[in-house]
């Protein structure tokens, strides 16, 4: 899937990895998974909902439902140690 080559630089740039795992046209059902440091990522439910989900579905409409997972295989160090994590937002204490 052509359209999933083009989000994978964006996650590869914080040390994971986007990856097709199956697209059923007849049912419109796809599934992708978040790998690498996605999975001590906190916020890798919003880029599979906010990000993947809402691309694929605008602009391929045969699309009814993307199903997403992290792979939590890794250990969790070094899972770490693959990015940092760039788009974690920063809290600022309150005084």
């Amino acid at each position: 899937m052509a359209l999933l080559e083009l989000m994978r630089p964006s996650v590869q740039a914080d040390g994971g990895d986007l990856v097709l795992i199956r697209a059923d046209v007849e049912t419109g059902i796809v599934e992708v998974q978040l790998q690498g440091a996605c999975s001590s990522c906190a916020i890798s439910a919003s880029t599979l909902q906010g990000g993947v989900t809402r691309i694929l579905t605008d602009r391929l409409p045969w699309i009814t439902e993307v199903i997403g997972g992290v792979d939590d295989s890794m250990d969790l160090d070094e899972s770490v140690s693959l990015g940092t994590g760039g788009y974690v937002p920063r809290y600022r204490a309150l005084s």
